[in-house]
Parts: C-alpha cells; sequence; structure tokens
C-alpha cells in the first residue's frame, strides 16, 4: 500500500480537476472489479456483484474522495505577481511559504504583503504566487489556472506524511480493500468520488445513480493527540474511528452499532469518533433520494488540510481488514 500511497498523494488533483488521480484509479482497479464506469461528474463508480447464490445480499456503496485542496488565480498584476483564491479550506496559517505547482506545468511560491504584525495571521487576500517572472506579459499564469501544494511522500516509521492525505489514503485503502475482497455476499459498489472539499458533491449524485441501502464513506479525521489541540479522542495507531457525528453528519446508530460490533468480533483496534469541526462525503449520501443508512470509517490524520498531514500505516492496515470483515458477512443491519 506505500508505494500506492506514495504515488496518489504525489498526483495533483484539486477538486473539479481529479483526471491525473482518476486515471491511477482506473488503472489499479480495473482488475479487480466486474463493472467500472465514470459519470458525468467524474466520479469512478466500481461494482463487484455478489457471489453466485448468496442470500441476504444488500447494496453497499463505500465512498473516498480524490480531490484535494488548492488554489486557482483571480488576478496577474504588471509585475507579473498572481493573486489567487482558494479551492476547498486551504487555510492561511499553512499556505505562506508554500510552493504551488499547476496543472499547466508553472510553479510558485506564495509570499505576502507587508506584514503590520510579524506574528498576525494572514488571509489569502494578502498573499500572492511569485514564479519568477517579470511582468504580466512573461507570467505562465492567467485567471482561472488551477494548482496544488508541492510536498513529497516521506516516512517517519510508521507515520507517513504528505499533501492530499485528505483523502488519498483513503482512497488506497479502498483499493487495497479491492486487493482483499475475493467474495462477498453483498452488491458493493466502490466509489472514489470528485469535489468533496468543496462541499460534497459529487457524492450525492453518485449515491443517486446507484440508489445504495447502507453507504459507508472512508475519509480523514483530526486527532486530538497534539499539544494544547482540542479535546477530541481521536489518536494515531489506536486504530481506525467509528463516527458517530460530525459537523454535516449524523451517522445512522445502526450502521455504528453494525461496524463496532464486526471490529470487536473480528479483535481489530477501533475508536470511537465525534469530530467537532468538518464533515465527508457521508453527508450528501444520508440525504440522497429517499434517504440511506449512512455510516463513516475515519482514519486519524494530523494537521488536516497543510501539505503535510500525518497518518499511521497501522490504522491504514486496520481500516483495510475492518472493511473487508464488513463485506465478507452477511450485514447485520
Amino acid at each position: 500500500m506505500k508505494p500506492l500511497l506514495k504515488t496518489l498523494t504525489e498526483t495533483y488533483g484539486p477538486s473539479g480537476y481529479e483526471d491525473a488521480v482518476r486515471k491511477i484509479v482506473l488503472k489499479e482497479i480495473k482488475s479487480l472489479v466486474d463493472e467500472v464506469r465514470v459519470d458525468a461528474l467524474g466520479n469512478v463508480i466500481a461494482r463487484k456483484k455478489p457471489a453466485q447464490g448468496a442470500k441476504a445480499s444488500k447494496k453497499i456503496m463505500l465512498a473516498a474522495h480524490m480531490d484535494e485542496i488548492g488554489v486557482m488565480v483571480s488576478h496577474v498584476d504588471a509585475k507579473g505577481f498572481a493573486r489567487f483564491t482558494n479551492i476547498g479550506g486551504t487555510f492561511g496559517r499553512y499556505t505562506l511559504g508554500a510552493r504551488v505547482q499547476f496543472l499547466n506545468g508553472a510553479k510558485g511560491i506564495v509570499a505576502h504583503d507587508r506584514l503590520e504584525q510579524m506574528d498576525s495571521p494572514l488571509p489569502l487576500s494578502k498573499m500572492y504566487i511569485d514564479t519568477g517572472a517579470t511582468s504580466k506579459k512573461d507570467c505562465p499564469l492567467k485567471v482561472g489556472d488551477v494548482g496544488a501544494f508541492e510536498r513529497p511522500y516521506f516516512e517517519m516509521g510508521d507515520r507517513l506524511v504528505a499533501k492530499s492525505m485528505d483523502d488519498r489514503s483513503g482512497v488506497a485503502v479502498l483499493i487495497e480493500t479491492l486487493r482483499g475482497l475475493k467474495s462477498t455476499p453483498h452488491d458493493v459498489y466502490f466509489v472514489f468520488t470528485t469535489q468533496e472539499e468543496v462541499g460534497t458533491r459529487g457524492a450525492g449524485p453518485a449515491a443517486f445513480g446507484i440508489d445504495p441501502e447502507i453507504a459507508i464513506a472512508v475519509d480523514v479525521t483530526g486527532t486530538g493527540d497534539t499539544p494544547a489541540s482540542f479535546k477530541m479522542a481521536m489518536e494515531l495507531g489506536k486504530g481506525p474511528c467509528v463516527k458517530i457525528r460530525d459537523s454535516g453528519h449524523l451517522a445512522d446508530p445502526r450502521v455504528v452499532e453494525w461496524m463496532i460490533a464486526t471490529a470487536e468480533r473480528a479483535k481489530i483496534p477501533y475508536q470511537r469518533e465525534v469530530l467537532l469541526f468538518g464533515t465527508t462525503d457521508a453527508r450528501a449520501i444520508q440525504a440522497t433520494g429517499p434517504g440511506v443508512l449512512t455510516g463513516t470509517l475515519s482514519i486519524p490524520c494530523r494537521y488536516v488540510h497543510s501539505a503535510s498531514e500525518i497518518v499511521d500505516y497501522n490504522d491504514l492496515k486496520n481500516s483495510v481488514k475492518l472493511l473487508n470483515a464488513l463485506l465478507t458477512k452477511a450485514a447485520n443491519v
């Protein structure tokens, strides 16, 4: 899974521009599924049919989003400096000094206007991108150009560091789950969604087309294990989290109970999650059509929406184990 995660995280795919990531996903899964298609919004929808003669089969949707946060050029001045706006939750506190790779091949660094107070946080409106240009004419950027933060993947023991662990780690977990899922009694749809970071826009239409009975979003979650962090129970290395609540989603108690009972029966470590901020594709899926029984399997992640997000390899492996345990037996939901 590590080489796959390195490839995924070092690929650029801001919301609405997930093409390069989608190509990797399609290459990895084409021999593992019975059907695969790409819908109008660019979601990859892959189906693994139930084993022949399976009884009590349910239609289950798993979703992980392919997109990442990024920037979009909004103005280029006479000297070639580019102003920009956010794509998704691009926070000023993580952005100063960042290196940006644009999808058109250009590169730049994020700098700032004069600081009135050295330690004051700056809004994105006070920042600009320097591409080395000396004029608007020789600037390689134009209004509407899209970029993402440039950072290489690296490892610190079991701690894996990269930009876009949110949610390429979830994408890797779904692909690895497919690799290990030889047979299932369920009709399972592995969905790799678009535009999650700008309002969970891809997941709802995907769910509408599938009409699942049960859905599980696979995404990252913030942790409470760093100095002076929010008082939250989630920690790196203690297992995947079974979400109960976030700011956009109340997980269905029946799905929560199914996930926890399965983890305990299989002796897979897990954590109970109440996230104080943020949400996932589960929010959009739950409210699709007549409604879907929906939960979330979360991967603990430090420094979410920075260019150096950290996950623990053991949490990834245990996420795969839990998903396989959920899918290989009849779902009591």
